[in-house]
């Protein structure tokens, strides 16, 4: 597919999804909303793609939501702010159940909904220049969209502070609270990630998505729970007799790659 707002580069089983519109931040607008959700849709559909990256040209990863946008929505009837803010939840979601695990390369600004972005997605590995924050109140605005994506990232406790104080976040203070997994410096972004996406590509195809449907399962959940703890039995007794994981055990005993390698 052609976008208006970003570009698939691929480099052997890892697809890069970059915003590109450098001039503006890579700030969100409709037309960017609408491509992000048929990018992950498309590469969702491609087998040759076991990983995807979320990334940004120019100098931010993502400011957030486009002015002219934010204006013209001011003037939208309560309807239409709802058919809009329904895109935006559509994509954020579709990144966050992607069956293919996401890495978000973060540099620069990842401010409002780009903070948003780095919380939906499965890893997220950021320069220590990069900067955050939910600065939607002071719009008179909130974090909605994005709220339950940060919540969970970052914990209730954190959450009511950052949703309410809007204060800038760096790099540092972004892994001590569990926004961001990892913080390297500049000149070694690309390749830590390169790094993190080759072991990501060790994993079976339908095992990872598998494991995103059980991280999902077990959101909230309690190893008291009973009924948990036999939908966990049902989960291994079922992925073991697939051919991907008759595959798998047979290679590690042959000691030889499996085939998805």
């Amino acid at each position: 597919m052609n976008y208006s707002t970003l570009e698939i580069t691929r480099s052997g089983q890892v697809a890069t999804v970059w915003m590109n519109r450098p001039e503006l931040h890579n700030a969100m607008n409709e037309h960017l909303i609408a491509d992000l959700s048929a990018a992950f849709r498309e590469l969702n559909r491609d087998d040759a793609v076991r990983v995807i990256v979320l990334a940004g040209y120019g100098k931010s990863f993502s400011a957030g939501a486009d002015l002219d946008w934010m204006r013209r929505a001011a003037g939208y009837t309560e309807a239409q702010n709802l058919e809009d803010a329904n895109k935006l939840a559509a994509m954020l979601k579709g990144i966050y159940r992607s069956k293919k695990p996401v890495i978000a390369r973060i540099h620069g600004a990842a401010l409002a909904g780009g903070t948003g972005l780095t919380a939906v997605c499965d890893i997220a590995v950021a320069t220590d220049a990069a900067r955050f924050a939910l600065t939607e109140v002071r719009l008179g605005l909130i974090p909605a969209t994005i709220g339950p994506y940060v919540a969970d990232a970052i914990g209730w406790r954190q959450a009511r502070r950052y949703f309410l104080s809007a204060e800038r976040i760096d790099a540092a203070t972004a892994l001590r609270i569990g926004l961001v997994h990892e913080v390297v410096a500049e000149d070694a972004l690309d390749s830590r990630i390169a790094e993190i996406a080759a072991e990501l590509c060790k994993g079976a195809p339908h095992a990872l998505a598998a494991a995103k449907d059980l991280l999902g399962c077990l959101h909230d959940s309690s190893p008291l729970d009973d009924e948990l703890l036999s939908d966990t039995a049902h989960r291994i007794a079922a992925i073991r007799i697939t051919d991907e994981a008759r595959e798998g055990l047979a290679a590690f005993f042959e000691k030889r790659p499996p085939s998805w390698q």
